[in-house]
This record gives C-alpha cells, structure tokens and sequence, in this order.
C-alpha cells in the first residue's frame, strides 16, 4: 500500500514537473521574441510540448518498476513497462521533436526566402519539403522502435527500398521537371513576364510551375512546356539585361542609286522615328549602313533601338511606311527579283519541219517555247 502511495505521489509530481517546464518555456520563448534570431523560437517551440509530455511519461514509468509491482497491477501485460518500450517511447518523444524542428525550420526560413521571389514555384517547393520532412523523421523513428524491440526490420527495409525504386521508375518524369523547375528557379533565365523564345516557340511568360512552364504566344495561344525540355533548351530572353530591342531593317535599291542619297534619306528617317515616334529610342541613335552588292540590288540596313521588345511590328510599320513615302517622292527604285530570258532561233532537225510549235502552261516556269 506504501508502494501504491509513494507511486501515486511521483505521478503527481511528474505533472507539477510537466507544468512548471510548460511555464518555463513560455517564459524563455517571450524572451527570445526579444531577439533577432529565429532559431531559438523554433527550438522552444519544437521542446515545449514533447517534454513536458516526456516527464509525465517518465514519472508514470519510473512510479510502477519503483514503488508498484507491476506483476500486481498489469498481470499478463506488464512486459509493457520493459526497458525496451520505455526506450522506444523516448525515440517516439525525441521523433517528435525533431520533426516539429525541421517542419518549422523550413515553414519560416523557407517560406521567407520563397516571399521574395516572384513565381509561386518556390512555395510549392516549400510545401513538399515540409510534408518530406515529417514523413522522413517519423519513417526513421519508426524503424528505430522496432529495432529497439528486436523485430528484425530487413524486410521492411528492402520492401522500401522497392517501392521506392519503383515509384522512381514510374514518376521519373515527374521528377526530372520538378528538378528541372528548381535550376530555373536557381539560374532564373527568366522570369514571369519576359518575353522568350523557346523551342521555336515566341511569347511571354505567364507562369513558372513545378512541373512545367506556361508561354502565351503572340497569337495569344498558351503553350505548356516541361521543364526538364526547358532546362536542356536554348533560350532567348529578349527582356534581359534590358527590356529594349534592337531592330534591323533591311533596305534593298535598284542599280544606279545615288548611295549617299540613300544612306541620307535612311539617316533622316531614323532620327524622325526617334523624334516624333513613342516606339524608338534616340540613345543609342539610328545607324544606316550600305552592306553589299547583292545579286539585282544594293543592300543596306537601317537599325534602330525600340523602348520594349513587345514595339518590333510597329517600330517596323512606322519605318517603313516612311521608307516607301520617301523612296516614292525622290524616285528612287525598290527592285524586285525578276529574270530576263533572251531566246534566238534554232536550225530545225530534220525530219521536224513544220512542227508545231506551242507555248509553255506552266506559271512557274519562265516565259518561252517549246517544240511538240
């Protein structure tokens, strides 16, 4: 009866115990929100519930194999206060607040690292690493107790490590884009918003996901893309280092030109462009030059620095349509591919005379005739 009491009594004194570390840990947490460091909140929180927990456990454990016969009051079950489950217990205990750490270790810093980014990637990144992390702490525990209670866990163990194998080979392209999607996100070749060209592929981009990448195309057609594709791809970021475009406009004339002329007229209408257009830059300022001597025209090329890439089209209608103006009013000639065919008589076989001669059907071919 002795034994019963005093029993009794360290139970009671584990829950006092339990709720005197409840309170010192409120105590040490208001002090450390105090401080600049976020790891000694973590740390407090993660110890706070699991130890005072742990000392009721304790005290009920060490009150019945000290002072309660435990054969008296368990009969068959008394196996259940061996050294092995309370050994387990303080893994599970320990389990708990390592994942409790970890959860919020990664919740806080995670998630405040994922704010300062644009794309929403990273949040998602940070949702599976919490839900990763639980699973983990608790998976390791759970072989550690049943080690502690010598059941042989090699199959358990090996039957893992097919499954795992297996999920591997059936999601491993799930994982190669979620992979894939990290190095964008680490390298940032580009972000939402910017204007690329990917895979043949022109358009701005509208979302970065975990396991793909969204383009809306100048059709204003969304194309899905993997990111594992993405991350072995060739990619031309037209709104880096900055969001301006540099245009280049071929200009062809005919033979006999004046190319001072020329090259004056281009210069003016360039400055014009900068000057009254909202689309072109003057800094760096437009530049002609006359490039070669091609086949049926002299060639030259007028360049000029839109504001953003999305104003090419109307950089390029403005400029042209000055061009043709221009051109039209001092008489200058903008060729077009032609060919010139040159046909003399032939001596006619003999044995062909007086055969008809027809003309050609076919568009495509040059205008000339042929025998039948």
């Amino acid at each position: 009866m002795d034994g019963l009491i005093y029993g009794i009594a360290i139970i009671v004194a584990g829950i006092a115990g339990a709720f005197v570390a409840h309170e010192i840990f409120r105590w040490l947490q208001r002090r450390a929100d105090l401080t600049e460091s976020k790891i000694d909140d973590i740390l407090l929180l993660s110890l706070d519930r699991p130890v005072s927990i742990g000392i009721v456990l304790g005290s009920v454990w060490v009150a019945v194999n000290t002072y309660i016969s435990p054969a008296d009051l368990l009969g068959d079950y008394a196996w259940l206060l061996s050294s092995q489950y309370f050994t387990a217990g303080v893994i599970l205990i320990g389990a708990w607040v390592v994942s409790t750490f970890s959860y919020s270790f990664i919740n806080l810093y995670g998630r405040w690292m994922a704010s300062k980014t644009e794309t929403d990637m990273d949040d998602r990144i940070i949702e599976l690493l919490e839900v990763a992390a639980k699973y983990i702490v608790w998976f390791i525990a759970f072989l550690m107790v049943l080690n502690t209670l010598e059941i042989d866990i090699t199959p358990l163990i090996a039957g893992a490590g097919i499954a795992g194998l297996a999920v591997a080979l059936a999601a491993q392209d799930i994982v190669s884009n979620f992979f894939g999607g990290a190095l964008i996100l680490v390298d940032k070749p580009f972000r939402v918003g910017d204007r690329i060209k990917i895979d043949g592929y022109l358009g701005d981009v509208v979302s970065i996901g975990p396991r793909s990448t969204r383009i809306k195309t100048l059709d204003y057609q969304l194309v899905t893309l993997p990111n594992s594709k993405i991350s072995g791809s060739a990619i031309t970021n037209y709104a880096m280092p900055d969001v301006k475009l540099k245009i280049k406009i071929p200009v062809s004339v005919a033979y006999g030109s004046d190319v001072a002329r020329v090259k004056e007229i281009l210069r003016e209408i360039g400055g014009e462009a900068a000057s009254r257009s909202e689309y072109v830059l003057d800094d760096p300022a437009p530049s002609v030059y006359f490039l070669e001597f091609g086949a049926s025209s002299l060639n030259f090329m007028l360049v000029l620095w839109a504001r953003a890439f999305h104003m090419a089209w109307d950089v390029q209608d403005f400029v042209n349509t000055r061009i043709d103006e221009c051109f039209s009013a001092e008489g200058i000639e903008i060729p077009f591919p032609q060919m010139d065919l040159h046909l003399r008589d032939l001596p006619v076989p003999p044995g062909k005379a007086g055969a008809e001669v027809l003309p050609v059907t076919d568009s495509s071919m040059p205008s000339f005739q042929a025998e039948k």
